[in-house]
């Protein structure tokens, strides 16, 4: 099977998700500056999520650089990720219109540590369909990015029964771990270039 098609519609998934987000987003009542101190929360959660969504597509894009050949197993563990990447909306509107208050905070680190999971699925499902051989694998190595974040989430979900704050600082910092793309990706494939 051919990997465009895939890529395409995850591009297209990912972008209505975006789309869904800004959408949520509502302008203060009042003409005043000081309106959008009320507005904040919605807007620092956007933020967050946007930063999320975008670290996924980049992410996705680099791994489906090194990838050859998928099958109908990739492309159901391509479509739990979207599914799990679909529920950011919702979750990033019910933290933001609350004030990042315990019970929302917790239900957003659901939200992320799911798609976190669901990537470790895909990337299961193409070395699977790839064999022994496949760049994928040789790139991945230890993967110490991927096996840390869900511990992060994990530790925020608890966390924001008490402290909210410091839950939220977790969900930062595995943001900041990934915001550049995975760099051994695209060290494998300028290796093969060079070849």
């Amino acid at each position: 099977m051919r990997k465009g098609r895939l890529e395409a519609f995850s591009d297209g998934v990912i972008a209505i998700i975006i789309t869904i987000m800004v959408l949520e987003l509502r302008p203060p009542h009042g003409a005043e500056f000081s309106a959008l101190v009320e507005v904040m929360p919605q807007f620092f959660a956007y933020l967050l999520s946007f930063v999320y969504l975008a670290i996924y597509w980049n992410n996705h894009h680099h791994m489906f650089q090194a990838v050859e050949r998928i099958d109908g197993g990739v492309l159901w563990a391509n479509n739990g990720l979207l599914f799990c990447l679909s529920l950011v909306p919702f979750s990033t509107s019910w933290m933001g219109e609350n004030h990042f208050a315990g019970p929302p905070v917790a239900i957003y680190g659901v939200t992320l540590l799911l798609p976190a999971l669901a990537y470790i699925v895909v990337q299961a499902a193409i070395l699977r369909a790839e064999g022994s051989g496949s760049r994928l694998r040789q790139a991945l190595g230890r993967d110490i990015k991927g096996k840390i974040s869900p511990v992060l989430y994990v530790l925020g979900i608890a966390l924001a029964f008490v402290v909210p704050a410091l839950a939220e600082a977790l969900y930062v910092l595995v943001a900041l771990i990934w915001l550049l793309p995975d760099r051994r990706i695209e060290r494998s494939l300028s290796e093969d270039r060079a070849d």
